[in-house]
C-alpha cells in the first residue's frame, strides 16, 4: 500500500558526549522515510535548498523513496544545531535557520493525493491542514507534533488532530495539550477529539499504545551503543507507519498496531547507534529481523 510523509529535510549540526557531526543529513521526513522504506514504499513531500548534498538525494533514490514531491529551491536548506547533555536526553538548541523551509507550502503530486497512508510529521499545524485539504481519498492519517506548536498554535493543532487517526507525541505534550492532570485523562481528551489511536512516547520508559479501549505497553529496545538520539522519534514513526502500510488499510486489527509498535521501537534503537542517517542507510532486513526476535523475547 502507498505511504506519503510530509515533513522537514535538514542539515544538522549535532554535538553529543560521543562526538560531533556538522552538516549531517536530518529532518523528520528524512529519518521517517529511511526507517519506513524497509517495510513499504514511501513518498516524500518537502523542500531543500540548492546546497543539499547530491549524495543524500541519490541515497533516497536507491531505496523505495519517491521524490516527486521534493522541491529544490534556490537558497539554503533548513539547518538546525543542538548539543546533548551527558544524559543524552536534555539538549540545548544552538541555532535554527529555516532558510527555504520558511516559505514551504506543501504541494502534493496528483498520485500522492490518493495515498492509503499519510503521515504528517512535526511541522506547523497550518501546513498539516494544507496537506489534509489536498487529499482526494480518506487515508489513514498519522500525526506528530511538539510543545512548540501546542504553545503557539493549539487551536490549529486540535483541528489537524481532529482529522487524523493516529497521534504520536510524548507524555508531557499530552498533558500540555489536553490541560489534564493525568495521562489517561489526556489520552481520553485526544480520543474525544478524533484519533482513536494514541501513541505515548515516554523516553527511556518506552511507549504506550492506546487503540480505542485497548492498551499495550512497550519498553525501549536495547541498542548496542547510544551515539546520537536525534530523530529517534521520527524513526519510530517510520517503522510504525511503514509496517502498517505493508498491510491492507481496510483490514488493520489491534494486533497489527501492536506489531507496528515493535517495529517502530526496533527502528528507533538502530537510529541512535550512529550520527545522522548512517545506521539507517547501512541497515538490512536480516539485521532488523534479528533484533526484532531479541526484542520479542524480551517482552514476551
Amino acid at each position: 500500500m502507498s505511504l506519503v510523509v510530509v515533513g522537514s529535510i535538514a542539515l544538522d549540526t549535532v554535538i553529543t558526549p560521543k562526538g560531533r557531526r556538522d552538516d549531517a543529513v536530518g529532518g523528520s521526513a528524512t529519518f521517517f522515510s529511511l526507517a519506513a522504506q524497509h517495510f513499504s514504499p514511501v513518498s516524500i513531500v518537502g523542500v531543500v535548498g540548492t546546497d543539499f548534498p547530491r549524495r543524500a538525494i541519490d541515497e533516497f533514490k536507491k531505496r523505495n523513496i519517491d521524490l516527486e514531491g521534493l522541491a529544490i529551491k534556490e537558497g539554503k536548506t533548513f539547518r538546525w544545531g543542538g548539543e546533548y547533555k551527558t544524559n543524552m536526553k536534555n539538549r540545548d538548541t544552538i541555532f535554527t535557520e529555516l532558510n527555504v523551509f520558511k516559505t514551504f507550502s506543501p504541494i502534493l503530486p496528483p498520485s500522492y493525493k490518493k495515498t492509503d497512508f499519510l503521515f504528517l510529521a512535526n511541522i506547523h499545524p497550518e501546513l498539516q491542514l494544507q496537506v489534509l485539504d489536498q487529499m482526494e481519498e480518506n487515508p489513514l492519517v498519522g500525526l506528530d507534533s511538539m510543545n512548540h506548536w501546542i504553545e503557539r498554535s493549539r487551536d490549529k493543532l486540535l483541528e489537524a488532530i481532529s482529522r487524523s487517526n493516529i497521534i504520536i507525541i510524548n507524555d508531557e505534550e499530552i498533558i500540555q495539550l489536553s490541560q489534564m492532570p493525568f495521562l489517561i485523562d489526556g489520552v481520553k481528551f485526544i480520543q474525544d477529539h478524533g484519533p482513536q489511536t494514541v501513541i505515548v512516547k515516554k523516553g527511556k520508559y518506552g511507549a504506550e499504545l492506546f487503540h480505542g479501549a485497548q492498551h499495550a505497553i512497550y519498553p525501549i529496545c536495547p541498542e548496542e551503543q547510544l551515539i546520537d538520539p536525534t530523530g529517534a522519534g521520527d524513526a519510530f514513526a517510520g517503522g510504525f507507519m511503514g509496517f502498517l502500510a505493508s498491510k491492507n488499510v481496510k483490514d488493520l486489527k489491534f494486533d497489527d498496531y501492536r506489531e507496528a509498535m515493535i517495529y517502530g521501537t526496533v527502528m528507533a534503537s538502530f537510529l541512535v547507534e550512529s550520527f545522522s542517517t548512517d545506521k539507517l542507510e547501512s541497515l538490512n532486513i536480516d539485521e532488523i529481523n534479528e533484533r526484532m526476535g531479541i526484542f520479542c523475547k524480551l517482552i514476551s
